[in-house]
């Protein structure tokens, strides 16, 4: 029997009578690369800020290895690393620092600190850089930073949360193979994005969500048969054109 990471039941967040997330259903197993995509404002990242402990639920449920994460948060959130859209990194630190800073976090000290820290700026590429200040960093630098502050700790479940937006194509690409990396190396995944060629480049199964629900899910040849049971050739984009009436560049940036 395969092990379910996540299991979300009927999770719902209100903001006053409006539900941001609603009703949301969806599992994930051990070992999955999982795609959530939807325009701005379907969801997402309040999805993934209850998954966090960050925000709290207004109705429904997270189980999160089994566990309840508000009841049992410490022991959960070890086995978890996220990596927030918006950059969680100090400018005025260095490479190293910031890195450090996070990890010890989780109460990595001594020795097994410092092989942590070696060990993720290493992992990013950036272990040659390690004794620079991140401000000078370009943004394809900043964003390989944010992921090894987030991995030090050799979490068990990542989270990417648009961890490409606004840099160029060589730094998007060494990203997207670190997470097919991470992820042979026994990390489960959950990965949103704008960019539709990256979710069908690494995903192993796709939720596509708007107004707070998910409308679809499954591998991405599943997603193409559900709108053309397999009578022609269709693009992801398509897909989720048809099911949305929506561009999903059209919410890019």
């Amino acid at each position: 029997m395969e092990e379910i990471i996540l299991k979300t039941t009927d999770l719902t967040k209100k903001y006053q009578s409006r539900a941001v997330v609603d009703n949301l259903n969806i599992e994930i197993k051990k070992g999955e690369i999982f795609g959530l995509l939807g325009p701005n404002g379907a969801g997402k990242s309040t999805t993934l800020n209850m998954i966090c402990s960050i925000v709290r639920p207004t109705a429904g449920a997270i189980e999160l290895f089994g566990k309840n994460p508000w009841k049992q948060k410490k022991e959960v959130l070890h086995k978890l690393g996220y990596i927030p859209q918006e950059l969680a990194i100090h400018g005025s630190l260095k490479a190293w620092e910031n890195v450090e800073l996070f990890t010890s976090l989780y109460g990595i000290k001594g020795t097994a600190l410092r092989e942590a820290v070696e060990e993720s700026l290493e992992y990013v590429g950036l272990l040659e850089r390690k004794q620079e200040l991140a401000k000078n960093f370009s943004g394809g630098m900043k964003r390989r930073l944010n992921i090894a502050c987030a991995i030090g700790h050799k979490p068990d479940l990542l989270i990417f949360d648009e961890p490409t937006v606004g840099i160029d194509p060589q730094s998007r690409n060494f990203i997207l193979e670190k997470i097919k990396e991470s992820n042979r190396n026994g990390a489960t995944v959950i990965y949103t994005s704008h960019y539709m060629e990256e979710v069908e480049a690494i995903c192993t199964r796709i939720a596509i969500m708007d107004n707070g629900k998910v409308i679809a899910c499954g591998t991405s040849d599943e997603l193409k048969r559900l709108v053309t049971n397999g009578s022609e050739e269709i693009t992801l984009e398509e897909v989720f054109l048809t099911l949305t009436g929506k561009k999903l560049r059209d919410y890019a940036e």
